[in-house]
């Protein structure tokens, strides 16, 4: 198995982390009558490390189907490791990084290590082309 596609398998360990947090998160800030119920209505607005949890989760789930093409892709076409096998891990760490970094809310790091994570895209891009 590829590095790519090992590390395409800790990124799913990692979305299961975005969604634990903004699930326990978030029934910190609504409750656990509003998490176990139908979650009619309009809920109760999210305190800050809820909705920080929520932007992040959401934030990974916008670059992670492009990390999960390319994965598959430089596996298809048997372009795996190298720069691509370098640019999954350091997409990977980064977007590790990213979530403690923006529940936090430490300022420009976190954007830093979003640019991090875009640039490991783009390794695996250009080894792809």
């Amino acid at each position: 198995m590829t590095t790519e596609l090992t590390i395409l398998g800790w990124s799913i360990i990692l979305l299961f982390v975005h969604i634990a947090l903004q699930s326990q998160m978030a029934t910190l800030d609504r409750g656990l009558g509003w998490n176990a119920g139908p979650r009619d209505g309009t809920p109760a607005p999210l305190g800050r490390y809820a909705g920080r949890a929520e932007r992040a989760s959401a934030n990974f789930r916008e670059t992670w189907p492009v990390f999960i093409a390319l994965v598959l892709g430089l596996a298809i076409t048997g372009r795996s490791g190298g720069i691509a096998a370098t640019g999954a891990w350091v997409w990977f760490l980064a977007r590790v990084a990213y979530v403690p970094l923006y529940i936090l809310g430490v300022r420009y790091v976190r954007s830093l290590a979003y640019l991090v994570s875009m640039a490991g895209i783009v390794m695996m891009l250009i080894r792809f082309l």
